[in-house]
């Protein structure tokens, strides 16, 4: 068996860093805390999944190197203000009128909770409970009313000057002359004040300033009278929590260091930070959870596995990566080849499936899935069907032990396959015909075929299409799986062709070439 201290996956070396900060011993609070920070602001977004399933790698991966104890809080600053309308929610007008009030007080555009921060963060806790996260949900309201930041806020207010020093120079010259680090909470309209303090008392551990409607106010900085700017409070919660590790991403990467020097002046120790890059849209862009671009949490679940999207966040954290639909067929087969591997893989560390499904609960191995999604996606493409029992009659052709009840994930394949598809292949095929020599190519291909014995394995197909693509094109092979894919599939990319033709039937690839030759 492996040794996961020798480990060279990434959550192995967060892991291990996290030990070696810790000195292998038990902090006073008895546990090692992780944690993901979510502003319910607008929906929950893809990326808000990815933060909570690779802090959960490195969870599972410090437990399989150490005894401590661990917990894993989900975060919402949920009481900060309304800043803007989110793009994708209903009852815009509605919501416009509601600015600058906490999140757990804007009442719910959908109608369905109490406020707009709890449908968000019912919502995002229906989801990590779909994938068997184990977590503690913590609310900011519920904190700040609760008294349980009230010690650290006075120590924010106690070192008052040394915080605004740290946070002054990196601000315009305007914004300079109406900060604080305290939000009062307006008495008279609800809002959450953006408004420089009149005077400050930390004896009495109040704050003073002018509400909205002009009159002078005096309440206490304790027990939800007000919050601290998102820096400051960021600051605040690690040390109030004792956060031992939290990741951000890298739009963050100065506020992590504003924050931990603030954590440091209020006689704290700022947490063990992972920096990973931001998913980018289509288009190139930054996602974000007020625009709704990229792919949305439900949406890639329509077309793929839950463990497919594990995977897509388990690699490279630190590289920017395009999050959009094209991603998906490629996640997919690359996690059912980890999963096939594990159970023989002398590294299993270093197996991206191993990280998914020690994270992820619901996880499902793929012994029972010998074809891969983009096979099944191209044989829906040639049978042009959306029926998941014409694709099960050429799957239990190819291997009779297989069937929708003893394959349950092949199953579940299947139909994201018809699904896929539907929506990204069918209204795009387009196929051409071939030039003279590509025709000649794909002729001597049929012969061959037909001059086959059946019963071939995928190994001995494939060897006869490298054979003729060597003859015809050289070097070149690329280019002549191009043309097969063009001509018989409509296609630019596509599956290997002999495991294809083993799946799909030699006759019935003889009868698609001559059907696309005439």
């Amino acid at each position: 068996m492996s040794d996961p201290t020798s480990a060279k996956a990434w959550p192995f070396e967060e892991a291990r860093r996290l030990l070696q900060r810790l000195q292998n011993k038990i902090p006073e609070k008895g546990y090692v805390l992780f944690e993901t920070g979510y502003g319910p602001s607008g929906l929950p977004h893809i990326g808000t999944f990815g933060e909570v399933g690779r802090t959960m790698m490195v969870k599972r991966a410090f437990e399989t190197l150490s005894d401590i104890p661990t917990k894993l809080i989900c975060f919402s600053d949920d009481l900060d203000g309304l800043r803007k309308v989110p793009d994708n929610v209903p009852n815009k007008d509605m919501l416009a009128q509601h600015l600058e009030k906490p999140l757990t007080v804007v009442p719910d555009p959908f109608e369905t909770h109490n406020s707009f921060g709890e449908h968000n963060n019912n919502r995002l806790q229906r989801f990590l409970d779909q994938f068997g996260f184990e977590y503690e949900f913590k609310s900011s309201t519920e904190a700040y009313k609760a008294g349980e930041f009230d010690e650290t806020l006075m120590k924010i207010l106690e070192n008052y000057d040394d915080v605004i020093n740290v946070i002054l120079p990196t601000l315009g010259e305007e914004r300079r002359q109406t900060y604080s680090p305290f939000l009062p909470i307006s008495p008279s309209s609800g809002k959450v004040l953006q408004v420089p303090l009149m005077d400050k008392d930390v004896k009495a551990g109040t704050i003073t300033f002018k509400d909205e409607d002009g009159s002078i106010v005096t309440q206490p900085v304790t027990g939800g009278h007000c919050k601290l700017q998102w820096k400051v409070d960021w600051a605040m919660r690690w040390v109030a929590l004792g956060v031992d590790y939290e990741m951000s991403g890298k739009d963050l990467d100065e506020s992590v260091k504003l924050s931990s020097k603030i954590a440091k002046i209020i006689g704290g120790r700022p947490p063990q930070n992972l920096t990973y890059e931001l998913f980018l849209d289509d288009k190139g862009s930054k996602i974000s959870k007020s625009k709704g671009n990229g792919i949305s949490l439900d949406e890639w679940l329509t077309y793929a596995p839950a463990e497919s999207l594990a995977l897509f966040m388990y690699q490279k954290p630190k590289t920017a990566k395009r999050l959009f639909f094209d991603v998906i067929p490629k996640a997919v087969d690359e996690y059912l080849t980890f999963s096939r591997k594990l159970a023989h893989d002398e590294k299993p560390f270093d197996n991206p499936a191993w990280h998914i499904e020690k994270s992820l609960p619901v996880a499902r191995k793929a012994a029972q899935t010998p074809l891969s999604f983009s096979i099944l996606l191209n044989l829906a493409s040639v049978c042009n069907t959306e029926d998941k029992a014409v694709l099960w009659g050429f799957i239990s052709r190819y291997d009779k032990d297989l069937s929708p009840a003893n394959a349950p994930l092949m199953d579940e394949l299947v139909g994201y396959a018809l699904t896929y598809y539907r929506d990204f292949v069918k209204p795009h095929k387009n196929y051409r015909a071939p030039t003279d020599l590509e025709r000649q190519a794909i002729e001597e291909l049929k012969a061959a075929l037909e001059g086959l014995g059946d019963n071939l394995d995928a190994g001995e197909l494939q060897t006869e299409v490298f054979t003729i693509g060597k003859k015809y094109f050289e070097n070149d092979l690329k280019s002549w799986f191009k043309v097969l894919y063009q001509v018989l599939l409509g296609q630019d990319q596509g599956p290997r062709m002999g495991s294809f033709i083993a799946l799909y039937g030699k006759d019935e690839t003889i009868e698609l070439i001559k059907e696309k030759l005439s």
